[in-house]
């Protein structure tokens, strides 16, 4: 990259965050913005608060304070972020509910216990944040929203919340109730995603398809095999059945073949998934028929025991390969969190304070969709959804957007020991931290250049 490209991207970083300008009441938070940012874009082998303080010859006890004490409107900036993604929303975007963990040590990190962790993949000690993805055309796909996951052995121990800053009022709510509160919060903003998608984790829960459909919100949701409802119509004097009991026995599906459809480009070439799809079908609430809905049954083509099964509240008109676009979306926020784990290390913190953990889950989507518009924007693509035509269409191959955005992520080392983004170069006096962070930092500042990364 040439030293003109450099010093565009730099002004461009600039404007972007001058965005939030108004979420902050002095300059001294504004700065210290410009400085994490920067930090979460550099080479540091370990993003949190003490090695890019240190970097960017800032006391960390300064941004510690940033996170933890100084008054700014997070929400705010949570706002701005999701009013910048809605002026660049169409007809065919898709919102994806999803949930990551962090595996950490200890006992203080707020949230932290002995549960699944998907980060180590088995039972561990770890936190784990609900978050609101959004995928729309070109491949652009950033976070919205995201909060802690409360275990009840937190919640019911109020002393232990005191301490970790968790407010009086936060208490345990399932995952779903969490992402219902992000979607009421975004809807709120003037953000509402033509389709929503997400996981078993979240579509066996029959009360989550009722809350999402009297909210007017269309759905693609993947269901477990032991979902129950009931095909063409609704026998009270018949228990409802499992999904995968219907798809084996009703006619419904038994008279009908399976049709291809491709689904993406992966390593090892095309992706084909077969499917089925009913649209008479009635999901059990506890007993009570819910309906009706669509119920699709997909099979991967090479591995035809691999099989998904997807409940749609989605217009009657809407093709299948229209649903199956919503529901094999998913992907695009699982890329978020790779993206932003490994770009910009939103797994690094080292954090004991609720407040402090919430505005650095804010602060790295702001991160993220800094590099989401660079991915889009510079391509010049023209607006179109990464996601699958029809039976024998063809898609942009994502190992290029893997390729782009992890590249961007790289925009920014450090030279001479200042932030290239700071307008005032008064720094504080030194002060002891408070929290110690034994990876050794690399000495200087150097703006990258936009080198290939490994493939996705």
């Amino acid at each position: 990259m040439d030293a003109k490209r450099i010093a565009r991207l730099e002004r461009r970083l600039v404007k972007f965050l001058g965005i939030f300008d108004d979420v902050f009441g002095r300059p001294e938070p504004r700065e210290h913005l410009r400085t994490y940012v920067l930090g979460q874009f550099s080479n540091l082998p370990r993003k949190s608060i003490e090695p890019i303080a240190l970097e960017a010859q800032t006391p960390p006890r300064t941004l510690q304070q940033f996170l933890s004490r100084a008054h700014w409107d997070h929400d705010m900036m949570r706002t701005k972020l999701q009013q910048r993604v809605m002026a660049r929303q169409t007809d065919s975007d898709v919102g994806i509910f999803d949930e990551t963990s962090y595996s950490k040590k200890g006992n203080k990190t707020p949230g932290v216990k002995r549960q699944h962790c998907g980060a180590t993949g088995k039972k561990d000690n770890c936190a784990v944040t609900v978050h609101f993805g959004y995928a729309g055309a070109g491949g652009f796909r950033v976070l919205v929203d995201g909060e802690l996951f409360l275990p009840e052995d937190w919640s019911d121990d109020r002393a232990r919340c005191e301490k970790a800053g968790i407010p009086a009022e936060m208490v345990y709510r399932p995952k779903w109730r969490i992402a219902l509160e992000m979607w009421d919060r975004a809807a709120g903003n003037g953000l509402r995603a033509p389709w929503l998608t997400f996981d078993e984790g979240y579509g066996r829960i029959p009360q989550f398809h009722e809350e999402l459909n009297q909210r007017g919100q269309s759905y693609v949701a993947e269901a477990p095999t032991n979902f129950c409802g009931w095909c063409k119509g609704v026998d009270r004097g018949v228990a409802a059945s499992r999904v995968d009991d219907l798809v084996g026995h009703s006619p419904v599906f038994t008279a009908q073949p399976w049709e291809p459809y491709f689904i993406k480009e992966g390593d090892k070439g095309p992706i084909v998934w077969e499917a089925k799809f009913v649209a008479d079908f009635h999901l059990s609430d506890g007993g009570e028929p819910r309906g009706p809905r669509g119920l699709i049954v997909a099979r991967n083509a090479l591995d035809p025991g691999e099989v998904k099964y997807f409940v749609s509240n989605g217009p009657p008109a809407t093709p299948l390969k229209e649903l199956l676009r919503v529901g094999f979306s998913r992907f695009a926020v699982e890329r978020c969190f790779e993206d932003e784990k490994s770009e910009i290390g939103m797994d690094h913190f080292e954090i004991r304070n609720y407040l402090s953990l919430k505005r650095h889950l804010t602060i790295s989507a702001v991160s993220l969709m800094f590099l989401a518009e660079i991915h889009q924007d510079d391509r010049g693509e023209k607006s179109r959804v990464d996601g699958l035509p029809g039976p024998h269409g063809r898609q942009r191959h994502d190992r290029e957007s893997a390729y782009d955005r992890r590249g961007a992520s790289r925009l920014f080392e450090r030279s001479g020991g200042k932030n290239p983004l700071r307008t005032d170069e008064k720094r504080d006096g030194q002060e002891e931290s408070s929290q110690s962070d034994p990876t050794p930092t690399s000495r200087g500042w150097n703006k990258a250049i936009l080198h290939p990364a490994v493939s996705a």
